[in-house]
């Protein structure tokens, strides 16, 4: 609608950014309560505890800044910082900023691509689903280095 000039393109972004970081900080939130007790309840992750919130605590920025364009992480790395006990605010202004960047990145490659420029970037392939898989993958072996490298 935004290509067709029949929504403001402004309150889309602003739309798309915050409600994309809404989700994200639902599970942020959540996981900042007595839920973390909960996770200790489970003897592979509470041994490993500290190794864990030692490498995101480290990395912690630029992978809520990434998380939104790492479809299958989306709640894995929210979970992730909530439990490494990650500040609020800057959770919660990384979060915004991705957003931000996300719908403005989306947005444009619509608008002046049109709307079938996803499909034509191959994001309809049979293979698409397979790279959120991936991606969950890939951050679980990295966070499971650190433990092997100790």
């Amino acid at each position: 609608m935004v290509y067709l000039g029949r929504l403001n393109p402004v309150a889309v972004l602003v739309a798309g950014a915050t409600g994309g970081s809404a989700g994200d900080q639902f599970y942020f939130y959540l996981l900042r309560t007595r839920m973390v007790r909960w996770l200790d309840r489970f003897p592979a992750i509470l041994r490993r505890r500290d190794k864990i919130c030692a490498k995101v605590g480290r990395n912690a920025s630029w992978m809520i800044l990434l998380s939104r364009f790492l479809p299958g992480l989306r709640i894995a790395i929210p979970a992730a910082c909530a439990y490494a006990g990650i500040g609020r605010l800057r959770f919660t202004f990384l979060s915004l900023l991705s957003g931000f960047a996300w719908a403005g990145a989306l947005m444009g490659v619509i608008m002046y691509l049109g709307p079938s420029s996803l499909g034509q970037l191959g994001l309809h392939a049979w293979w698409a689903p397979a790279i959120p898989a991936l991606f969950v993958i890939l951050f679980f072996r990295w966070l499971a280095r650190v433990e092997a490298r100790d």
